[in-house]
């Protein structure tokens, strides 16, 4: 049985407007800033820091280290591996104001992004797909594939539970 009791470590910081689902945990020196969601059952690991507007759906795991930014939509069952990078702009510069241009990233049900993976801005990842360790994604990537490199290319597919599957 779940447990409905949010828990925050001491060191967390939830700006006020941001908004915790039932059974959420989130672990030392994260940050979730006003206006984020976050669903349900989450687990939110060490020196994490999420957006305003930034969207997580139920038992969305973010692993130590992950920024996620404005932008970014992560629907149920997500996993976001240590150290994952989002994006929000597609040609950033410091003296350039571009929060106008931020772009909508979409993580579908059930996907996995691995340890150190780049995700681009303004790509949708399909249910179930698996992101390799280290890999750079630059566009669309469909349901259950795995995709591996830099620039990632698919190089098979996967089932519900992650294992690597020929498909028919």
């Amino acid at each position: 049985m779940k447990d409905d009791i949010i828990r925050i470590h001491s060191t967390a910081i939830v700006d006020e407007g941001a908004a915790i689902g039932a059974g959420t945990k989130i672990w030392h020196f994260s940050h979730i800033m006003p206006e984020a969601v976050i669903g349900e059952n989450c687990v939110i690991g060490q020196n994490v820091m999420i957006a305003p507007r930034v969207i997580l759906g139920n038992q969305v795991k973010v692993q130590n280290n992950v920024s996620v930014y404005a932008g970014v939509v992560c629907e149920d069952d997500v996993f976001l591996g240590p150290s994952c990078v989002f994006t929000n702009v597609i040609n950033p510069r410091s003296f350039v104001e571009r929060k106008n241009e931020f772009q909508t990233t979409l993580v579908k049900k059930g996907a996995t992004i691995g340890a150190n993976a780049t995700i681009l801005c303004g790509i949708t990842i399909g249910e179930y797909a698996m992101i390799g360790a280290g890999s750079v994604v630059t566009k669309d990537v469909p349901p259950y594939a795995l995709i591996v490199g830099n620039p990632a290319k698919q190089i098979g597919w996967v089932d519900k539970e992650g294992n690597r599957i020929t498909r028919q």
